[in-house]
């Protein structure tokens, strides 16, 4: 039996979390999506993000990946914007 879809939690961090006033976002998504998709998604939400698109990392479970790391299943999706500092 294949899986229908997957959920993951999405934490917000800075910006995002800024733009969408909340820490935490839960996605359904397709079996095999990347976690690129996920900013993605985000961006077409809220396309003010959209200036974020090249800066962001991406983190899934605590460890940084690459954007076209697939997702599982429960995984908690870190989208990592640079942070102004000073």
């Amino acid at each position: 039996m294949t899986q229908k879809s997957i959920d993951v939690t999405v934490k917000l961090f800075a910006a995002y979390q800024e733009v969408y006033s909340i820490p935490e976002l839960k996605l359904s998504l397709a079996p095999q999506t990347p976690v690129k998709t996920v900013l993605d998604i985000l961006l077409q939400e809220k396309p003010e993000l959209e200036q974020w698109r090249t800066l962001t990392r991406f983190g899934v479970n605590l460890q940084f990946v690459e954007p076209d790391t697939l997702l599982q299943d429960g995984d908690e999706v870190v989208l990592i914007p640079p942070v102004s500092g000073g």
